[in-house]
């Protein structure tokens, strides 16, 4: 399905990898004095994370995402050898509450605004952890709203999770132009009935598993530009 512009009235972005970049926890890590290559263990505590997630999804084990990451990030720094005071672990952990911004997010969440759009935050996030991004994203006076997985206690791709959004927007889901760089979210909010619009940021290759995107954009500018903002 080729993305259709005009039936979109409202954006909702996912958080982490689409707003803020997750990468940036490597400081964190390499901040550590055990931590001698960050990049490794950052990529095994994000990879735990998600798989956490889809896996709490299935077996009906909720914890907020922050309680997860934490879980995932004592066993990233345990399996590459790693020790860590529960405090230090809290320290890196911490990192999330400001993570670097990608360059592009407030200019062009100000002309999807200007261009009558609403837009919200979608995230497995709780809401402790959003309310920090958007302080520190400095988006706050640009967002509806942030809509949480906590709210349903339900992880992305649950469709429930897309359909609850569309709910808490006040829009019909086939008007949704959902944004994101996790290409699981993206086929999540298409299945549900979103238009799946995939951020490539990296230039990596799409996934062969599932259903194409609508619209894949090398940055938010661009969806922007797709918009006509």
């Amino acid at each position: 399905m080729s993305f259709d512009p005009d039936r979109v009235t409202t954006v909702t972005f996912d958080s982490y990898s689409t707003l803020v970049d997750v990468d940036a926890v490597e400081a964190a890590l390499a901040a550590h004095p055990g931590v001698d290559a960050p990049e490794p263990i950052s990529r095994t505590w994000r990879e735990r994370s998600m798989q956490y997630t889809l896996v709490g999804n299935h077996t009906g084990t909720y914890e907020p995402f922050y309680e997860v990451n934490r879980d995932a990030l004592e066993y990233a720094l345990e399996a590459h050898g790693v020790e860590a005071t529960e405090d230090e672990r809290e320290e890196i952990l911490s990192a999330y509450h400001e993570l670097d911004v990608f360059d592009d997010v407030r200019g062009s969440i100000e002309r999807l605004r200007r261009g009558g759009y609403d837009c919200y935050v979608l995230s497995n996030g709780n809401p402790e952890m959003l309310a920090s991004m958007v302080e520190h994203a400095e988006i706050d006076d640009l967002l509806a709203d942030t809509i949480s997985a906590d709210e349903l206690e339900t992880f992305k791709p649950d469709p429930d999770l897309y359909r609850h959004a569309a709910g808490r927007t006040g829009t019909p889901i086939e008007e949704i132009a959902h944004v994101s760089a996790l290409w699981f979210d993206v086929q999540g909010a298409s299945h549900a009935g979103m238009q799946g619009v995939w951020l490539d940021r990296n230039g990596t290759p799409w996934e062969p598993f599932g259903d194409e995107p609508e619209l894949v954009c090398a940055g938010l500018e661009e969806v922007a530009d797709r918009l006509g903002c």
